[in-house]
């Protein structure tokens, strides 16, 4: 049984953690930003390959105490280095996080990790230097309260980079937090969902994956490809198993809408890709049917009207980042009202960082979650219209 941590965007662990449980694996324990598990071998490369919520996969290649440098270095010696990675890997030390320990300098904690390593491999390996002319793998090191985790990245690009998005135009929600604002609204696949800003179509991409079933990693590889412990046979039979698991024989009804046509081809071409990626996914199990793409128009978010009785609004729009100036956003904020009163039994989620925006929009909130969404401390504001038994 191997233990793994996955990360996700601060305030998405519960999120992540039913995702977890959804696939059959044990939690065992989380912090802010990320969710420990365990999991079979199978589990390395399906959880990069399955899971919506989470940036990047770990496998936990020790766990222990250290109060001082000579503690950190023994602990990570006594790792079997030559098991988990390739005579040519050029090893990286990205990152490491201190918590309540005695060891509080990262810079010194990553120097002494990346030496113990170099150390065991040279001797395990009877090699002076490493020709470090491979692969990168990325070790990553959290301190806690003087326990140190030492975790092996098996992700590589971050989990959010599906493969389909070729263009993000301006400041895009990242795929990931898209798949959390539609866990944390409970979307179903039979509520009717539009995007009034659409952007590069990512909500309603994250939404037809999920609708579908379409597993979110088809479209990409991982670092765990290029170390000596993976089984390429068995990511095979995974990825069969997993598009086994595609529908398109579901009624499903996701649009998008933005002002600028620019983005709306932009949604266009990043949905084809996805639904692409989904097909291309069938055909190895020997079916030739297609994953249908969301619908994208040009159109002001003024001119909507509700389609359907009831459903979800769900968006990411323009702040002050993006929109030039706070005021600007506030505007739009104050105008996002006819949102309100044209789709007057839908639910809505609105993502922003602009601290303004319910005292803007002017109706008050069900409910304020809190994410970390790349750099941006965000909110994300639920307004629940849609009365429980409709749902």
């Amino acid at each position: 049984m191997n233990t793994l941590v996955a990360l996700c965007a601060v305030g998405a662990e519960k999120i992540l953690g039913n995702e977890i449980k959804h696939l059959g694996y044990k939690l065992a324990g989380n912090a802010p930003g990320r969710v420990s598990f365990l999991g079979d071998d199978d589990a390395l490369f399906r959880s990069n390959l399955c899971l919506r919520t989470a940036d990047r996969v770990y496998l936990q290649l020790a766990s222990y105490s250290a109060l001082d440098f000579d503690q950190l270095y023994d602990g990570t010696y006594s790792i079997a280095w030559q098991d988990f990675l390739n005579k040519d890997s050029r090893i990286v030390v990205d990152k490491v996080r201190t918590y309540k320990s005695k060891l509080n300098s990262e810079h010194s904690v990553q120097g002494i990790v990346h030496k113990a390593i170099y150390s065991k491999l040279g001797d395990i390996w009877h090699m002076a230097s490493l020709p470090e002319s491979g692969e990168e793998s990325d070790i990553r090191v959290y301190v806690d309260e003087n326990q140190v985790l030492i975790l092996l990245d098996l992700s590589g690009l971050p989990l959010h980079k599906r493969g389909y998005r070729t263009d993000g135009g301006i400041a895009p929600l990242r795929e990931t937090t898209a798949a959390i604002l539609l866990q944390e609204m409970m979307w179903r696949r039979k509520t009717p969902l539009h995007d009034p800003f659409c952007g590069s179509g990512t909500i309603a991409i994250e939404a037809s994956l999920y609708a579908y079933n379409v597993a979110p990693g088809f479209g990409r590889r991982f670092a765990l490809e290029n170390l000596p412990f993976f089984n390429a046979e068995r990511a095979l039979e995974i990825r069969q198993k997993e598009a086994e698991q595609i529908r398109t024989d579901v009624e499903v009804r996701i649009t998008g809408s933005d002002i600028d046509a620019a983005a709306v081809e932009r949604a266009r071409k990043n949905a084809e890709y996805a639904c692409v990626m989904a097909g291309r996914a069938l055909k190895t199990i020997g079916i030739s049917r297609h994953v249908p793409r969301p619908d994208f128009v040009q159109s002001d978010f003024a001119d909507l009207a509700a389609p359907y009785e009831n459903g979800l609004l769900l968006c990411n729009p323009p702040y002050g980042e993006r929109l030039g100036d706070d005021e600007q956003a506030c505007e739009l904020y104050r105008n996002m009202d006819s949102l309100w009163s044209e789709f007057p039994n839908w639910d809505i989620g609105v993502i922003t960082s602009n601290e303004h925006f319910q005292e803007s929009f002017g109706h008050k909130t069900s409910r304020i979650k809190k994410l970390k969404a790349g750099n941006l401390d965000t909110s994300f504001y639920v307004y629940t219209r849609i009365k429980k038994q409709e749902k």
